[in-house]
């Protein structure tokens, strides 16, 4: 596999961030993670959001601490995937969200991305000092539940959200 590493959103991926969100609203219902693309269309502004909710400062209600990385190839700027780690559960967090939430670009699925992006994920998680994670995925997200699962998930439980059945995986680090 190439070797692929998580960045902090930055300068210089504009347009990376601008197609990645172009590809999944042409080819999926949602843009997953949230994050990736929060309330806006301008990439400066996409930048001052996730700077904010990683510093913990300015956070609007209802939502908590959380840093998202773009994965990429070590060597290039093309967004592959994203993934949103939130170092706080509220109490929807806790019951259907989790701490992690990601997705892989449609037209790089189904190559072991999602995998190793949760991986990479689980080492920040390790050096910011949480013991253990709470990951989700609707139960009919096979491959989905295949990542966690390879990541050391453990199934919890299977609870309904807006009508879904959502599964539920904590996954230690320690």
């Amino acid at each position: 596999m190439k070797k692929l590493k998580l960045v902090f959103p930055c300068e210089g991926y504009a347009d990376e961030w601008d197609a990645i969100i172009k590809e999944m609203e042409i080819e999926t219902i949602d843009i997953t993670p949230y994050s990736l693309k929060h309330r806006t269309s301008d990439y400066n502004e996409y930048l001052r959001i996730v700077r904010s909710f990683a510093s913990g400062i300015d956070i609007p209600a209802g939502k908590v601490k959380a840093a998202t990385y773009f994965l990429v190839e070590d060597t290039k700027k093309r967004i592959l995937g994203a993934i949103d780690i939130r170092f706080d559960l509220n109490e929807y967090l806790y019951n259907y969200g989790g701490n992690i939430g990601y997705g892989i670009r449609p037209s790089e699925r189904r190559k072991g991305y999602a995998t190793k992006m949760l991986a990479l994920a689980l080492d920040v998680c390790r050096q910011s000092g949480l013991k253990k994670v709470l990951v989700t995925c609707d139960e009919d997200n096979i491959g989905s539940r295949r990542t966690i699962e390879k990541n050391g998930g453990v199934l919890e439980n299977i609870v309904v959200c807006e009508g879904e059945n959502v599964m539920r995986f904590w996954i230690n680090l320690v």
